[in-house]
C-alpha cells in the first residue's frame, strides 16, 4: 500500500471512531428531566384565600399570582416588567419617587356557576406543573367537575385561562381594577371585550412620563355584561379566556389601543394547539440547560427545591424589558397587615406597593445574574445588560460636565434611566455616593457572558463601551501616590465604610477587569487601548492586608482601620466573590481562608455573599449550611415554597434564592481560566446527585454523584474534557 492510501484509510478510520465517540456521548446524554421535576411541582388541597397563597407563573415579561378563593373563583394579578408608573407627587422617599413605581397592570376574576366549590368539603387541587409552566385547578367532583389550566404563552405576550367542565357552566370573567380614578381608565362600552390602560400623570418624571400600560380581555361565546365584566351567553363545557397586555412609550391612548389590536389579530391568527405546543416546548428546553437535583435527606429535598423553583421564577420575570427587581420581582401581593418596622402599626397596603421602591440596587441585583451563567440562561441577563448600556451615554455627559475627564461609572442606587449626582471629594460622605464599584462587577459579569457564549457582537456592542468606561472613569477621576499608584481616595469600601483611602473591592475588581481585558482577542480590541490598559494594570496599588489574631488577613481598605462601619458587610472579601482573585487553585488560598473565618458579619439568607465565598474557597460544612438556609427561607406569611423571606428587601425578595442558587453551583463546580473543578465544596451528605452545568466556551458539564464519586461524566465538547478537574478523586 502507499502513503496516499494509509494516509486516506487512517482518516477514515479516525472519522468512524470520532462519530462513534460522538454518538456514544449523545446516548449516554440522554436524560429524561421530566420524572425529576414533577416530583418538585407545587401541590395544593386548600384554596387560597388570598393573593398571599398564591403561585407563580409567566414567561419571562409578563407574570402572574394566581390564587382561588374559598368561593372558587378563580384570580390573578398581572405584573409585566415594563409596567412603570409614576409615585404620587407628595412622596416622600426620594428613591421611591425616583424610581418610578414598577405596578401591577391589575386583578382579573375568573367565576364558574353552578360554584363547584359549593359544598363544604368539596375536592380542591393547585398544582403548579413545572415541566409545561402552567398552573391547573380541579374543583368539584364528579358531574360538578371543573378544571381550570392557566398558562402565559412562553412565545407571545398573551394570557390563556382554558376551562373544562363535565357539565355545561356559565363563565363570567372580571376586571378588578383599585386604581380608577388614579391614573387608570377603563374604556366604556367595548364589545365584548373589557379594555384598560393606566397613563402616567403631567408630574410625573420624564423618563416615565407618556408610558401606558394595560391590556384586552375577551373569549369566545363572552360577551359584555358591563365595562368591566364578560360573560358566557350560554352555559360550556369548554372556554378560553384570553389577556393581552401592552405597554408603550411615547404613544396617546389610542395609539396604544390600536397597537394592541393589531397584535392581537396576528396573535389569534394562530391555532391555540400550535402556540400551546409551541410554549411547551420552550419550556422543555429551558429545564434541559441545566440541572441540579440533589437525592437523600429532607435537607437535600428542600434545597433541591429552592434551586428548581428559584431557577423558574427567574424564568418567569428575566427576558422582559427591564431587569428582575429584587424586592419582590413582578410577584409582590396585597398586605393587609404590613408593618413597615417592629414598632409600627400594622397597615393594609396593595401590590404595587414594594418597600426600597423602583430603583436598582446593583447589590441586591446581582443575586439573580450570576448563577445564570451556570444554568445557561444566558437569554435573561440581556435585560441586565442593557439597561445599564442604555445609561451609559448620559452618565457619560455627566462625569463629563461635573470633573472634565472622560470614563463613566454606575450609582449602586438606579432608576432605570440611569443618571449621577456631583460626588467630588468635598461632598459630604454618605451611603452610596462615593461608591464607584458596581461598573467593574458589571464588566466582570460581561467578561464572563462573553466567556461563556463567545458573542463577540456583544463583546464589541456592549461589553466593551461598559468596561472601557469604567477604567477610564478610575484612571482619570483618581490621583496617584508618591511612588506613582493609583490613589483611590475618596472612595467608598462599598456601603460599609465611607470616604476611605483604596479600599478593598475597587482595588479587587481592577486588577480582575483590566488583567481580563488585556488578554481578549485582537479582533476585539485596538493596540491602543491594550497598551492603555497594561499601563494602567501596572499602576494598580495592592490589596491591602494585616493582622488579625497573629494572622494575616485582607483588609476593607488601606491604612488605620479606625472609619466607622455603617452596614453589615465583608468588603475585603470581595476579592474572592465577586472578583475571584483568591479561591481553590490560587495562590495565598489561606489568606482567603483566614479573612473569611475573621469576618466581622456572618449573617445568613438575603444579599449575604457568604455561602459563595465559602464554596469558592471549598469550605463545605460552612457553604452547606448557608445555602440550605437560603433555599429553604419561606417567608412565614405567604404559601408559595420559593417566596422568600423579606430580610434586609421585600418578599418575594429575590437576593435570598439568587444567592442559593450561585452557592449550590460554586459548591458542584467551579470555573478557573480554562480549568473546570468539580465538586470542589461538595458534601458527603449529598452523594447521590443528578447534574448539568455550562462552562466557558460553549462547554456543557454532565454527570452523576454516586455515593460522593463522580460518575458518567459528560463534557461537550469533548475537547474540553481535559480541563476537567475531579476532587471527588482527592481525599478529604
Amino acid at each position: 500500500m502507499n502513503n496516499k492510501f494509509l494516509n486516506a484509510l487512517f482518516a477514515l478510520l479516525t472519522g468512524v471512531l470520532l462519530h462513534v465517540t460522538a454518538n456514544a456521548q449523545v446516548k449516554k446524554k440522554e436524560f429524561n428531566i421530566v420524572p425529576f421535576l414533577n416530583a418538585f411541582n407545587v401541590s395544593w388541597n386548600t384554596p387560597g384565600p388570598t393573593s398571599m397563597q398564591s403561585m407563580p407563573t409567566g414567561n419571562g415579561d409578563i407574570g402572574l399570582n394566581v390564587w382561588v378563593e374559598p368561593n372558587g373563583d378563580l384570580c390573578f394579578f398581572i405584573g409585566k416588567t415594563d409596567a412603570w408608573g409614576a409615585a404620587a407627587a407628595t412622596e416622600k422617599n426620594s428613591w421611591i419617587k425616583d424610581g418610578g413605581v414598577l405596578m401591577k397592570l391589575g386583578k382579573v376574576r375568573v367565576s364558574v356557576s353552578p360554584n363547584p366549590m359549593a359544598q363544604q368539603g368539596s375536592p380542591f387541587r393547585q398544582i403548579l406543573k413545572l415541566h409545561n409552566s402552567e398552573i391547573l385547578v380541579k374543583e368539584g367532583t364528579g358531574a360538578d367537575a371543573v378544571q381550570l389550566r392557566v398558562w402565559v404563552d412562553a412565545n407571545h405576550p398573551v394570557i390563556r385561562v382554558e376551562s373544562k367542565s363535565v357539565k355545561p357552566v356559565s363563565v363570567k370573567v372580571t376586571l378588578d381594577n383599585w386604581r380608577v380614578g388614579g391614573g387608570d381608565t377603563i374604556l366604556p362600552k367595548q364589545a365584548n371585550k373589557i379594555t384598560w390602560y393606566h397613563q402616567n400623570p403631567d408630574y410625573a418624571d420624564q423618563h416615565l412620563h407618556g408610558i401606558v400600560f394595560g391590556g384586552i380581555i375577551k373569549g369566545k361565546g363572552l360577551v359584555t355584561r358591563d365595562d368591566t365584566t364578560l360573560e358566557t351567553t350560554k352555559a360550556v363545557n369548554d372556554l378560553l379566556v384570553s389577556v393581552y397586555p401592552l405597554t408603550t412609550k411615547n404613544l396617546t391612548s389610542d395609539q396604544w389601543s390600536a397597537k394592541l389590536n393589531g397584535e392581537i389579530t396576528g396573535i389569534d391568527a394562530l391555532p391555540l394547539e400550535q402556540q400551546r405546543l409551541a410554549h411547551q416546548q420552550w419550556w422543555s428546553k429551558f429545564w434541559l440547560r441545566s440541572w441540579i437535583f440533589v437525592n437523600g435527606d429532607d435537607v437535600a429535598k428542600t434545597t433541591t427545591q429552592g434551586y428548581l423553583l428559584q431557577r423558574y421564577i427567574t424564568a418567569c420575570a428575566g427576558r422582559g424589558a427591564y431587569p428582575i427587581k429584587f424586592n419582590g420581582s413582578i410577584f409582590v401581593v396585597d398586605n393587609p397587615q404590613f408593618k413597615a418596622n417592629e414598632r409600627a402599626p400594622a397597615i393594609a397596603i396593595d401590590a404595587d406597593y414594594r418597600e426600597w421602591g423602583g430603583q436598582y440596587w446593583l447589590q441586591n441585583t446581582r443575586p439573580m445574574y450570576w448563577p445564570r451563567l451556570m444554568a445557561g440562561d444566558f437569554d435573561e441577563m440581556l435585560p441586565l445588560f442593557k439597561m445599564y448600556l442604555d445609561m451609559l451615554p448620559g452618565n457619560k455627559a455627566q462625569v463629563e460636565r461635573y470633573y472634565h475627564h472622560g470614563g463613566c461609572y454606575f450609582q449602586e442606587t438606579s432608576p432605570f434611566w440611569g443618571g449621577l449626582p456631583y460626588m467630588g471629594p468635598e461632598v459630604e460622605e454618605n451611603w452610596t455616593g462615593h461608591y464607584f464599584t458596581p461598573i467593574l462587577e458589571l464588566s466582570m459579569m460581561m467578561l464572563d457572558y462573553y466567556e461563556y457564549t463567545g458573542d463577540k457582537k456583544f463583546a464589541r456592542e456592549t461589553l466593551l463601551p461598559i468596561a472601557s468606561a469604567g477604567v477610564e472613569f478610575f484612571d482619570k477621576h483618581f490621583g496617584r501616590d508618591a511612588g506613582g499608584k493609583l490613589l483611590l481616595d475618596p472612595d467608598n469600601s462599598i456601603e460599609m465604610f465611607w470616604k476611605v483611602h483604596n479600599p478593598a473591592p475597587d482595588i479587587a475588581g481592577l486588577h480582575a477587569v483590566v488583567a481580563r481585558l488585556m488578554t481578549l482577542p485582537p479582533d476585539l480590541t485596538d493596540e491602543k487601548s491594550r497598551e492603555n490598559w497594561k499601563r494602567f494594570y501596572g499602576e494598580l496599588p495592592d490589596l491591602p492586608v494585616g493582622e488579625k489574631d497573629g494572622k494575616q488577613v485582607l483588609l476593607p481598605y488601606t491604612g488605620p482601620q479606625t472609619v466607622k462601619g455603617r452596614n453589615l458587610e465583608n468588603p475585603e472579601l470581595y476579592a474572592v466573590y465577586p472578583f475571584r482573585l483568591y479561591g481553590l487553585g490560587k495562590p495565598d488560598l489561606q489568606l482567603a481562608i483566614n479573612t473569611f473565618n475573621a469576618r466581622g458579619f456572618k449573617d445568613k439568607g438575603c444579599w449575604v455573599q457568604d455561602p459563595i465565598q465559602a464554596a469558592m474557597l471549598g469550605l463545605t460544612d460552612v457553604a452547606r449550611t448557608y445555602v440550605t438556609f437560603n433555599l429553604a427561607r419561606k417567608e412565614p406569611t405567604l404559601k408559595f415554597p420559593a417566596f422568600w423571606a423579606t430580610g434586609h428587601d421585600y418578599a418575594p425578595d429575590e437576593d435570598n434564592g439568587g444567592n442559593g442558587e450561585n452557592g449550590l453551583q460554586e459548591m458542584l463546580m467551579q470555573i478557573d481560566g480554562k480549568k473546570i473543578i468539580l465538586l470542589p465544596a461538595w458534601p458527603k451528605e449529598w452523594g447521590n446527585t443528578e447534574f448539568k452545568l455550562n462552562a466557558p466556551y460553549n462547554t456543557t458539564v454532565q454527570g452523576r454523584i454516586v455515593n460522593g464519586k463522580l460518575t458518567d461524566l459528560v463534557v461537550t465538547p469533548v475537547s474540553r474534557k481535559t480541563d476537567v478537574v475531579d476532587l471527588s478523586k482527592q481525599s478529604k
